[in-house]
């Protein structure tokens, strides 16, 4: 599907590593290059034409970002990512609105990036972390959620999609469970919003957070959206030119609304410009589409594994483009070593995921994430590596 779009495919390679971040179709790279040769300026600064051109574009993506995940423009703020965004919600948001003894859920699935500013928020704060349980297939059920819940809990954070199981929660009814319980409800959408049609305000999120270049967009730029009566109670981590209407030599200032006071000095521009298109091109395409395409192929790639001995595979029933698996005894970066070999690339580790072997009982696994350009026959050449894996030594060594 579009596989057209895509120079990088054109040097004859399987990229099945979307998980880590996604190849980039020529109309993205095509805007931001544009941005740089034709209209290169800062934004909010100046009047001239190339000026006006780069702050439409800017300002604009803020309402293509809003229709794409359904919230308000003005609940949309850029930053470098989603651990940026992340450690916004955390030290600019929760560090004031949480106390000592306050719980947070969490699971042992979550990646770094939702588990190490709370643990930091526990050293500051007080707070107390709980791992809600996952079920036998390590996914996460609304029940697990519902009884994990105490009159303590303040906070649920989770990814809409795992990074390695590739389990898809049921944030719209988790989403109903934290409102009537007035709990916040923090959703890691760094593997949902790229694949599937993510509905802020549907599904009651109080903070979403996601990365631009997992959606086919540029590295460096990411999205926090949040309530907008959340936001105005959230506090800066960041200072300086852009962000503020005011400041005095007697220490007095004033900061610009929601949500610029969140984007001091100058922000990623040619990177936003590449989100909006990257957005655009993916709505194109439709969400739906893309969802579906990689639950088939997800679905072709079991039946094929199954047929070979060797391979022990830890996510079966997850409804995602994920599958995580290992060559049995073998070290999953001798079998990454072993697959670029044959020009497939994927990843080998723990994924940032370094406390789901608690739950899996191993520390590394071989991580191969589809997108809508992968293709069965992609597939098919994974496979027929894997089918003459006895050779895997010969080659890496």
């Amino acid at each position: 599907m579009n596989r057209e779009d895509f120079p990088m495919l054109e040097q004859n390679i399987v990229y099945f590593d979307n998980g880590a971040t996604t190849l980039k179709p020529k109309c993205v790279t095509d805007s931001i290059v544009r941005y740089m040769t034709q209209h290169t300026s800062n934004i909010h600064r100046g009047d001239y034409d190339a000026a006006v051109i780069t702050n439409t574009l800017y300002d604009g993506t803020r309402n293509v970002v809003a229709d794409f995940v359904n919230c308000d423009p003005n609940e949309v703020i850029f930053t470098s990512g989603t651990t940026m965004s992340i450690n916004q919600v955390v030290f600019g948001f929760m560090k004031s609105h949480l106390k000592r003894g306050d719980v947070v859920l969490l699971t042992k699935s979550e990646h770094a990036s939702n588990i190490l500013p709370w643990v930091k928020l526990k050293e500051q704060v007080g707070i107390e972390i709980q791992y809600m349980d996952l079920d036998e297939d390590y996914s996460l059920s609304v029940e697990s959620v519902e009884k994990s819940i105490t009159e303590k809990t303040k906070v649920i954070s989770i990814a809409h999609v795992t990074n390695v199981i590739g389990d898809v929660r049921d944030v719209e009814a988790i989403g109903k469970i934290c409102k009537d319980k007035h709990i916040y409800f923090c959703v890691d959408g760094a593997q949902s919003v790229p694949h599937m049609k993510e509905d802020f305000k549907k599904s009651n999120i109080d903070f979403l957070s996601f990365s631009g270049h997992k959606m086919c967009g540029p590295t460096g730029i990411g999205v926090l959206v949040g309530r907008y009566e959340l936001l105005q109670e959230m506090e800066p981590l960041c200072y300086g030119g852009g962000m503020n209407n005011f400041f005095e030599a007697d220490a007095s200032y004033e900061l610009k609304d929601v949500p610029v006071r969140f984007e001091a000095g100058t922000p990623p521009i040619a990177e936003v410009i590449g989100l909006r298109e990257a957005i655009l091109y993916l709505q194109k395409i439709g969400m739906d589409k893309i969802h579906k395409h990689e639950v088939e192929l997800k679905k072709y790639l079991l039946s094929k594994l199954e047929n070979i001995s060797n391979i022990e595979i830890y996510n079966k029933n997850s409804d995602s483009g994920i599958l995580a698996f290992n060559v049995k005894n073998v070290f999953a970066q001798d079998t990454s070593v072993y697959l670029n070999h044959y020009r497939v690339f994927v990843r080998a580790g723990n994924h940032c995921a370094k406390i789901l072997k608690d739950e899996i009982g191993i520390k590394n696994t071989v991580r191969c994430s589809m997108y809508f350009y992968n293709t069965k026959e992609d597939i098919d050449k994974m496979v027929e590596a894997l089918e003459k894996s006895e050779d895997i030594f010969k080659v890496v060594l």
